[in-house]
């Protein structure tokens, strides 16, 4: 079973870059028909879609979130990573990688997901 694992600074100041990486066991993020996904849940709020990244790399991002998002990955640790630049408090949140499996048109259907991590801005 595929399993991934958040990790992140825990503590960000205001304007800096959020970084957080999501490490993935008995899985491959290269395998086909997967995509590889940024959640996130602020205290009191919904979960938001970040964004994510393909099998082959390719990327797709929220239309509020893609001008300060990035999603990359390293293929060599399994790992993909979440950057968001000029945070501000109300970046702050728990947040979660995912798998999402594709319908043939769509990816959907969050199969499989960490168990978040918890980022706070603040200076």
């Amino acid at each position: 079973q595929v399993q991934l694992q958040e990790s992140g600074p825990g503590l960000v100041q205001p304007s800096q870059t959020l970084s957080v990486v999501c490490s993935v066991s008995a899985g491959s993020i290269t395998t086909l028909g997967y995509a590889w996904s940024w959640i996130r849940q602020p205290p009191g709020k919904g979960l938001e879609w970040m964004g994510f990244i393909r099998s082959d790399g390719g990327t797709s991002y929220s239309p509020a979130l893609k001008r300060r998002t990035s999603i990359s990955r390293d293929t060599s640790k399994n790992h993909f990573s979440l950057q968001l630049t000029s945070v501000t408090p109300d970046d702050a949140a728990v947040y979660f990688c995912a798998r999402m499996s594709s319908n043939g048109l769509h990816f959907v259907d969050f199969h499989s997901w960490g168990r978040g991590t918890q980022v706070t801005v603040s200076s």
